[in-house]
């Protein structure tokens, strides 16, 4: 791979730009292995961001693994210990437990990235807050490092074998860098979410699937809950200019819910979002994407988190195969590409299947139901949409049960 080029005034061995969910761990871990790291994010922290805020239970190994899961926990954000999806004629309610964990917790981004960026300035990495990336510095096709500027003004040109770009759905690494797309998919659906005070879930995750429409709700920090419906893009025009009453029809789908909404006091504005799935070669010579950067999907399975903390471990360790000569550029990244997309294709298209809001198929109708009269299927199903067991085996194991005309539970 290319090595720096240039007088820059500083070097460093990996460069990462953006410094949230993807961006800070891979940098902390870069760090800890003895890496110098300079993180650099165009947001000073704390501060919000997008986000479904779930971190399931894969989720919560990574943190806990990286020893900061307690520090999320003592944010006070309530433990999400069941999942309920309502499909309207029934509902199937279980248990996302796996890896070693009861429950999931959604932290506000806030509260979460600020730990995360605090955790790689602990490590070692070099943090820069408030930082605008400007351009790649280039020698020949190899990325060699940034040039950007603070916001009180002051320009930077920072050189580094490798720049890593985990910024997001427009990441200016892999635009800059053309990185190549592919098993696109159009946006599906549009979202829109707020917070309620007053709207206790009692540790349940909820999601109401009405076929046109849909919407979901879970517990944050501050005794915040939030909600986020959702519409097939088909609708998105038609519904954007009243966001509020589009909003509250959908939840009037679910009289129940609808009841308990009108007790509740909303506590912050709306927020609104279409999300394009898409996968991104995530290395070139001299640049490496992880997170959303290089692989983004609808946000109905609330998997982007985790994704996110498994990416980033992926890319740490293999950057530090390189940077320490175990293994070349391109064969530790080319492994990389490989492992994240095999753990991630099967939820990929999954993910796709079920936030198209249309009626399942009479097949997937009756296994559906056949989960729903099952605790032990109810469990693995919610598995599945914690990104636990891989959509494949389960659905491969129910449709055997039930061609051998077993019960769920049958052994």
């Amino acid at each position: 791979m290319a090595g720096p080029a240039g007088n820059g005034n500083h070097h460093h061995d990996v460069i990462v730009v953006g410094a949230r969910c993807a961006g800070a761990p891979t940098a902390m871990l870069l760090a800890r292995l003895g890496h110098r790291v300079l993180l650099v994010d165009r947001a000073t922290f704390p501060s919000d961001t997008i986000s479904t805020h779930l971190i399931h239970p894969p989720g919560l190994a990574a943190l806990d693994r990286w020893g900061l899961l307690d520090r999320v926990v003592a944010t006070g954000c309530p433990p999400v210990d069941t999942y309920l999806f309502d499909l309207g004629p029934f509902a199937i309610v279980g248990s996302p437990a796996g890896d070693g964990f009861d429950a999931s917790y959604a932290p506000r981004r806030s509260v979460l990235d600020k730990i995360l960026v605090d955790a790689a300035a602990e490590a070692g990495a070099e943090v820069r807050e408030g930082f605008t990336v400007e351009e790649l510095l280039f020698d020949g096709p190899a990325v060699t490092g940034i040039k950007g500027h603070s916001k009180d003004g002051g320009t930077a040109v920072d050189h580094a074998r490798v720049t890593v770009g985990a910024d997001g759905l427009h990441s200016s690494v892999a635009k800059a860098t053309g990185a190549a797309r592919y098993a696109e998919k159009p946006k599906i659906n549009a979202y829109y979410y707020t917070y309620w005070s007053g709207l206790p879930l009692h540790g349940r995750f909820e999601a109401y699937d009405r076929g046109d429409c849909a919407f979901a709700a879970w517990p944050t920090n501050e005794d915040r809950t939030m909600v986020i419906t959702g519409w097939p893009m088909r609708d998105f025009e038609a519904k954007r200019g009243d966001v509020e009453g589009n909003y509250h029809a959908t939840l009037a789908r679910a009289p129940a819910f609808a009841e308990r909404i009108a007790r509740a006091t909303q506590a912050e504005r709306f927020v609104g979002t279409a999300i394009p799935n898409y996968f991104r070669k995530p290395y070139g010579p001299g640049w490496v994407l992880v997170g959303d950067a290089g692989y983004l999907k609808d946000p109905i399975t609330a998997q982007g988190i985790q994704d996110a903390f498994r990416d980033a471990e992926r890319c740490a360790h293999a950057l530090d195969a390189v940077l320490a000569g175990r293994q070349s550029f391109d064969e530790a990244m080319r492994a990389t590409q490989e492992a994240r997309d095999a753990q991630v294709t099967s939820m990929y298209e999954f993910t796709a299947q079920f936030a198209t809001m249309e009626p399942p198929p009479p097949e997937m109708r009756q296994l559906l139901l056949a989960v729903s009269q099952s605790p032990s299927a109810s469990d693995e199903f919610v598995r599945v949409t914690a990104g636990v067991t891989p959509p494949e085996e389960f659905f491969g194991h129910m449709q055997e049960r039930m061609s051998h005309h077993q019960t769920p539970d049958a052994a």
